[in-house]
């Protein structure tokens, strides 16, 4: 009889965890608070249209999960920071709120830039720092999990602010993985290559534009939003206790050359 003692496989399970999403009534934000409900988590969606994050939460809620909608707009610092106070701390953060307006750098005005930067950067940075304050008071050690792309590793025609935003956001996050290791609170990226959603999908309708890309993503074909909940299931878990101020790139090979 073998003496190997064989060691336990970490949980995946987020059973106990309440979780918050930004940016949750559509795409790629739907559907991680739809995995993470589904590994156990008690999940609030906020999203400024209240139609779409009351649906989602709706179809989560009938499938045997736990989810709440909540109307919330992440760029009034205010009443974020009012939404936090008000309501018990999570363990799990997704700022997946985000926004872009591809052109050519010659063209983008300073209208375009604070549209883009404020959201991307400014506020997943103080919807952060609001979480992870309560995080801190109730002594929860968390992870924080920052919805990047394969844009904040590499440059790309028209994407001049979009880059500026997600390469920030990545610095961003490695310091906060400095700030909050103390504290049990881990902070890490999803990058993702071109995921179709609702508002990407229009874009896919160009066909040079479809090729262009399918010539870079070298698995052949254009994500998909399950290509990304298990990842983000796997940062939120027990599963990845020592993974803290890195980026999981989910880019299909674009970065790889």
């Amino acid at each position: 009889m073998s003496t190997v003692e064989l060691p336990a496989m970490p949980s995946f399970s987020l059973s106990g965890k309440r979780a918050i999403v930004t940016g949750a009534g559509r795409g790629i934000g739907s559907a991680i608070a739809a995995g993470f409900a589904e590994m156990g988590a008690e999940v609030t969606l906020v999203a400024r249209s209240e139609g779409e994050i009351t649906a989602v939460a709706d179809a989560i809620n009938a499938n045997g999960g736990r989810a709440s909608a909540v109307t919330l707009d992440v760029s009034n610092l205010a009443d974020v920071a009012r939404f936090f106070e008000e309501r018990n701390a999570f363990h799990i953060l997704v700022n997946n709120a985000g926004t872009n307006r591809p052109k050519p750098m010659m063209e983008v005005s300073q209208d375009d830039y604070d549209a883009v930067l404020d959201l991307n950067l400014k506020s997943a940075f103080f919807v952060a720092q609001a979480c992870v304050k309560k995080m801190i008071a109730a002594d929860i050690k968390g992870s924080l999990i920052h919805i990047g792309s394969q844009m904040g590793h590499v440059g790309g025609p028209n994407r001049s602010l979009y880059c500026a935003s997600k390469w920030a956001l990545e610095g961003m996050n490695k310091a906060f993985a400095l700030d909050l290791a103390k504290y049990g609170i881990r902070s890490n990226t999803i990058a993702p290559t071109f995921i179709e959603t609702p508002l990407t999908k229009p874009f896919f309708e160009d066909k040079a534009f479809l090729a262009s890309v399918l010539e870079k993503i070298k698995i052949g074909r254009i994500g998909n939003v399950q290509d990304l909940m298990g990842a983000a299931v796997f940062l939120a878990s027990e599963a990845s206790t020592l993974m803290t101020g890195t980026s999981m790139v989910v880019d299909g090979g674009w970065t790889a050359e």
